[in-house]
């Protein structure tokens, strides 16, 4: 069995971006793009992880960290090929080359996706961040991309720095015709990006009774943070780690903040009013 930690960065999503794939430090892959999303990252690792191991008879499993990819592979693309690569709400679906492309690769073959937490300590998923990063760097500063070795058969054979099968995954609340992505990761996003909106949509996505405790462990409410995103340059890209809804109108949105300067794990409570979402809590802790 070949196993191997796939994933994704973009600095700015979109923006320069990277991806990788990693099974031991004598095989693995790297690539970007000056523009990309972290979505497209996620899956150009799989997909150049697929065409790398090709002529492998061995059985593959794969490691990620973004559940967006896993959902994407094994439970949404028939439903999306049925409707003409389309989602439920007839929207299209996003990145639908990279996925067409994925969906050949993977015939034919035997491969099982494991979900693993991001930066949490998990050597492979670290050494294919960490690969992924300096692919998108490299592409921002105009300097070379390190591709690495690929997948080279007669490579010595490593052992897997500790990996461990992951436990049955829980069912997903989402079913396989629903959105990629859950509706508070994109008002999240809406919150960070370049081009955020004007007050009065700020005020509709802030809740009243807001607290923020920011990666200082400053604590902070409505008003200031309004004030702040009103004047405030973008601060940083969303990486998504997980949405859990805990109740129909409550959602906890964990991700992960990069900035120039540093990365932070963020998790976010949404509460639902009628058909709205609005920012109920949000902390953020320094991982880097």
């Amino acid at each position: 069995m070949i196993i191997a930690a796939a994933d994704g960065s973009s600095l700015s999503n979109p923006g320069p971006a990277g991806w990788a794939w990693y099974v031991d430090d004598d095989r693995w892959g790297a690539g970007g793009w000056a523009r990309g999303t972290n979505n497209m990252g996620e899956l150009m690792a799989v997909l150049d992880l697929l065409n790398a191991t090709a002529d492998a008879r061995d059985d593959l499993t794969v490691l990620c960290d973004s559940q967006y990819v896993i959902n994407s592979l094994t439970k949404w693309l028939p439903g999306w090929k049925r409707k003409g690569w389309r989602k439920a709400d007839g929207k299209p679906v996003q990145n639908v080359d990279l996925l067409k492309d994925l969906d050949a690769a993977l015939q034919r073959r035997s491969v099982t996706f494991e979900w693993v937490r991001g930066h949490a300590g998990h050597a492979m998923n670290e050494a294919a961040d960490a690969r992924a990063r300096a692919a998108a760097t490299a592409y921002r500063d105009g300097k070379p991309v390190d591709r690495g070795p690929g997948f080279r058969p007669g490579a010595p054979k490593r052992p897997n720095p500790t990996y461990e099968p992951a436990p049955p995954e829980a069912p997903s609340l989402l079913d396989a015709d629903a959105p990629a992505e859950h509706p508070v990761v994109a008002l999240q996003r809406e919150l960070l990006a370049e081009d955020r909106p004007g007050p009065e949509r700020l005020d509709a996505l802030l809740h009243p009774k807001l607290t923020v405790t920011d990666a200082a462990g400053k604590a902070s409410g409505k008003g200031r943070l309004l004030a702040r995103l009103q004047t405030a340059a973008a601060s940083g890209e969303v990486e998504v780690i997980d949405v859990d809804e805990l109740a129909p109108w409550v959602a906890l949105l964990r991700w992960r903040r990069r900035t120039s300067d540093q990365v932070t794990a963020a998790a976010s409570v949404w509460i639902k009013a009628g058909e709205s979402w609005r920012l109920r809590h949000e902390t953020h802790t320094p991982i880097l």
